[in-house]
């Protein structure tokens, strides 16, 4: 089948086969897999266009509902969290997508950026993952998922100071200004490499602000799919005015892909609580460190 905006020809069974892999995955760590299928996009399909970083966009729009409704419906939602993502990433967005276009149409350019942002981002996890713990304890296995345990999240607080909240009978906290600057700069390389965001704040709410990766992911997802609708709104009004380019979604593509999304993003979210926090952050660590391998060597070749 051959796609006239991308100028891809592949199965239609390839697409959503392929998202439903990858979101099954990362979709327990708060990642849609929007990251992992623009290499595949990219490398293996050949769409290098611009565009390809809004059809990425779109999967998101049509996949993440499906995981974001399994996460509220089990109470793990952290909406203060959540508000205060997509406040920071949104307009960040918009200034990742100019950049996009504007500095970065060069897909070999644009692959060392990619690059560059993931391997830190990978690095810093396994670098935590190899750490042991300050109490000499050993990471905890498989998270017991009895109501006594209290397998919910409860607000505590929501100032302009902090979010404050309950998981698992220990208190967790995290400054709200800070979340908001960080999804801010989040937002812009998001935007840039047309992923919405959510594979790299993921990694630093757990990396840097220390919260556990059971309750941000609800949070994360959401966040992605606010910014990727405006990205995806964004990168349609600017397309007249790069006519040269091609930058609109490939929509046939986007929603094939967002098809097998929606079924592997609400069964990772479904089956998230079953598996320990220390296999996710391995999951998410090396699939972005490998990620940014991949994209280095392809640079320098």
């Amino acid at each position: 089948m051959l796609f006239p905006v991308s100028g891809v020809e592949v199965s239609p069974l390839v697409p959503p086969l392929v998202a439903f892999g990858i979101s099954f995955f990362t979709s327990m760590g708060g990642i849609s897999g929007a990251f992992l299928l623009l290499p595949f996009q990219m490398s293996v399909l050949g769409y290098t266009h611009p565009s390809v970083s809004a059809t990425n966009q779109f999967f998101n729009v049509v996949a993440i509902p499906s995981g974001v409704y399994r996460y509220i419906r089990e109470k793990r939602m952290v909406w203060p969290l959540t508000v205060v993502v997509a406040a920071g990433t949104l307009p960040g967005v918009f200034l990742g997508a100019l950049i996009r276009i504007v500095w970065l149409p060069e897909p070999r350019f644009f692959k060392l950026f990619a690059a560059a942002v993931l391997l830190y981002i990978g690095g810093r996890l396994i670098r935590d993952l190899l750490k042991k713990p300050a109490d000499g304890k050993e990471p905890r296995g498989i998270v017991n998922t009895s109501p006594k345990t209290g397998f919910i999240v409860e607000v505590k607080e929501f100032s302009l100071k902090n979010i404050l909240y309950t998981f698992q009978g220990e208190t967790h906290r995290a400054p709200t200004m800070g979340i908001f600057l960080l999804s801010f700069i989040v937002g812009i390389v998001g935007g840039t490499y047309g992923i919405g965001g959510g594979a790299i704040i993921a990694p630093f709410f757990v990396s840097f602000f220390r919260l556990p990766v059971h309750t941000v992911s609800g949070a994360t997802l959401m966040g992605t799919f606010l910014t990727s609708i405006a990205g995806v709104l964004f990168y349609m009004l600017i397309a007249p005015f790069f006519p040269e380019q091609s930058v609109a979604p490939d929509w046939t593509l986007g929603l094939l892909f967002g098809l097998g999304g929606i079924a592997g993003m609400y069964l990772g979210a479904r089956c998230q609580k079953f598996v320990p926090a220390s296999a996710i952050k391995w999951m998410l660590g090396l699939a972005i460190t490998g990620t940014a391998g991949k994209y280095a060597l392809e640079y320098f070749r």
